[in-house]
């Protein structure tokens, strides 16, 4: 019986690493949402901040996920607390739209940084501001149909020592969604080939306008 239950514990301390303890990851994932598709797809009456038009919002932070070689960890313990206080949200909302995104990005993601919410949210700030965006296209003024293989490359030609294997397209029923991008801790561009290799398999991407 003592056998059996030493057997139980090892299996399920191998079930433990994708709930791990915080900072136990390899890099991150700067997470780029194009705002204007998912406004169209989940608040095309403009009902929230995101959506209304009074700020122009184009690529949003979505996040700033650690992630494995394999997998991801998510949802880890923290002494932090759980609600990120308003007056820590608001001061992202350039970025970050709404205090209830941050909250659910907190505590899905940054509870396994390792740091505190005030640095995981300087952190993120840091990571997008590292990103060029190639202005002449994602401007928003109108909408566009590019290629997948298009929006990547603009992306590297944009960013010094951005990598092809270092950004993931993603997208949601013919529209752009996401741009996925891998850095190290430090915050410098590094490949990621799982991360690669869930992008948008669409050749092409509708590429929606600014409400």
């Amino acid at each position: 019986m003592a056998r059996l239950i030493g057997l139980l514990v090892a299996i399920a301390a191998l079930a433990l690493p994708q709930m791990a303890r915080a900072d136990n990851f390899d890099f991150y994932v700067l997470s780029l949402s194009w705002s204007p598709s998912w406004c169209a797809a989940n608040d095309p009456d403009g009902s929230t901040a995101q959506c209304d038009g009074r700020r122009k919002y184009a690529f949003i932070a979505h996040g700033l996920w650690p992630q494995n070689e394999r997998g991801w960890p998510e949802y880890c313990a923290s002494r932090e607390p759980e609600r990120v206080p308003q007056s820590l949200a608001s001061t992202y909302y350039d970025i970050i739209p709404s205090a209830g995104l941050a909250g659910y990005e907190w505590r899905k993601h940054g509870t396994c940084s390792g740091l505190s919410q005030r640095i995981y949210f300087e952190t993120i700030r840091s990571a997008y501001r590292k990103v060029r965006l190639p202005p002449s296209i994602f401007d928003g003024r109108i909408a566009r149909k590019l290629a997948t293989d298009e929006i990547e490359a603009l992306f590297v030609r944009a960013n010094p020592g951005l990598t092809r294997d270092a950004i993931a397209v993603t997208c949601d029923r013919g529209q752009l969604s996401e741009i996925r991008i891998c850095m190290s801790k430090s915050l410098g561009f590094r490949a990621c080939e799982e991360v690669n290799n869930n992008a948008c398999r669409a050749r092409m991407v509708g590429v929606p306008a600014l409400p």
